[in-house]
């Protein structure tokens, strides 16, 4: 247990009276995060205050989720929670099939072409659609914007932090 924790939502806003709260999501598994019983952790815009909770209940609502913790049955209570972080610990994290990534695993990686020439640093991660895309910064010149697909990616070693890719024709400008 490295004690790491990983952003899975904000806690944006309180919901009626008895300690229910609006959640956005940040996580590919809601269905798992926001289920009953399930352990997180909330942290402060600060980062220096943190309170684990325990979901007791929760429903999706306009791409929201309405979410009452264990022991939280007031608006009082959670009322101070407005604006933290929604965390859950490294030890929580799910097993992902092969050639699945966690997102904290794919930035940071170093891009190199098939050809060994350093193309720049993953720095962000995005979903426009039907595949993600990674942005890539390089030293010089404008970002690259490199589609996660099969025909771009060749491999991704998490352990090294390098991902190699095959640079299609107008990927890259000057």
């Amino acid at each position: 247990m490295s004690g790491k924790l990983y952003n899975v939502g904000k806690l944006v806003n309180t919901h009626g009276v008895r300690g229910d709260v609006k959640i956005i999501s940040q996580t590919d598994f809601p269905d798992v995060r926001f289920a009953k019983g399930s352990r997180l952790v909330l942290v402060d815009p600060s980062l220096t205050r943190q309170v684990e909770v325990t979901v007791e209940t929760a429903r999706e609502h306009k791409d929201m989720f309405f979410v009452h913790f264990a022991g939280i049955d007031d608006i009082n209570l959670v009322e101070p929670y407005k604006g933290w972080l929604l965390k859950v610990k490294e030890e929580d994290l799910l097993e992902l099939e092969e050639d699945e990534y966690y997102y904290h695993e794919i930035v940071g990686c170093d891009v190199v072409t098939e050809d060994g020439e350093k193309l720049g640093t993953i720095t962000e991660i995005l979903s426009p659609g039907a595949n993600d895309v990674w942005v890539v910064e390089r030293p010089k010149g404008k970002p690259v914007l490199l589609p996660v697909i099969d025909d771009v990616l060749i491999s991704v070693d998490i352990a090294a932090k390098t991902v190699t890719v095959r640079l299609m024709e107008g990927l890259i400008d000057g």
